[in-house]
């Protein structure tokens, strides 16, 4: 497998240098992720295929992913535009959408892709496997060098994110093509490190609501001390996260109508 990355051509504070989209070359040219809709990638995405993609699969709703779509679809009419689907936000990206569901084979000039239904960072992320070569294209599963964001609070469930881990190691995975950053070249150590991070963050939140009830902004500010003003908003996603596990393991839960949340006894 030897997938062409695109730049989507937006860094900014959310998706830091940006966001990549892949896409499989032959007859029929298959693009991972859409990206925001910019000239500079859609010039791109042409270059290397002339008559445009046959299918853009889209690994998830969130906006650096599926915002250009629309862009695509007046470009390339003809192609066909893919995504699990999540019905309470699929409306937000104006196209018509082609559902994916789990188990699918999705046929590529690179020989056949699976669609794995992996949420958690969202509830309707896919991660796309060519098992073949042991590669897979992750969307936002994976990022070498940081953790992935669980936007408690837009859809994000972290029980699901650490299935959705479990069952990717489980595949065997060798390398994995991330929306962001380099392509990762030992994906099972990374999942292993997600794991125990996950595992040891999940200890600290414990230790901070055994003092008391604490809000979440109390549980930030100890957790994450020093961090940048622009990545406490994604903080307090994890956080919540972590407290909403907590709840549905039945060991925490919401203390108070001011937003406090302590231990179960």
């Amino acid at each position: 497998m030897n997938p062409i990355p695109v730049h989507a051509g937006n860094p900014g504070p959310m998706t830091g240098r940006g966001h990549w989209t892949y896409l499989v070359p032959g007859a029929a040219p298959v693009l991972i992720d859409a990206g925001v809709g910019l000239d500079v990638h859609l010039d791109a995405v042409f270059e290397h295929a002339p008559s445009g993609p046959a299918q853009v699969l889209v690994t998830h709703i969130h906006p650096d992913h599926a915002s250009g779509a629309p862009a695509l679809a007046r470009r390339a009419p003809a192609a066909a535009l893919a995504k699990f689907p999540w019905p309470a936000r699929d409306a937000e990206v104006f196209v018509p959408w082609w559902p994916l569901a789990d188990g699918d084979v999705i046929e590529t000039g690179e020989g056949p892709l699976q669609v794995v239904h992996t949420p958690g960072h969202a509830p309707d992320h896919v991660m796309l496997w060519h098992e073949a070569s042991g590669a897979a294209f992750t969307g936002d599963l994976l990022v070498l060098g940081s953790t992935v964001v669980i936007p408690a609070t837009h859809g994000g469930v972290l029980a699901d994110y650490l299935r959705s881990l479990e069952r990717v190691a489980a595949l065997g995975i060798r390398r994995a093509w991330p929306a962001h950053g380099p392509v990762i070249e030992d994906p099972l150590a990374l999942i292993e490190h997600y794991l125990a991070h996950r595992h040891r963050r999940e200890h600290q939140v414990r230790e901070v609501l055994a003092e008391g009830p604490a809000r979440v902004a109390a549980i930030v500010a100890r957790l994450y001390y020093g961090l940048e003003p622009a990545l406490v908003g994604q903080a307090h996603e994890s956080v919540l996260a972590h407290l909403e596990k907590l709840a549905a393991d039945g060991l925490a839960t919401p203390a108070d109508a001011h937003g406090r949340w302590r231990l179960r006894p």
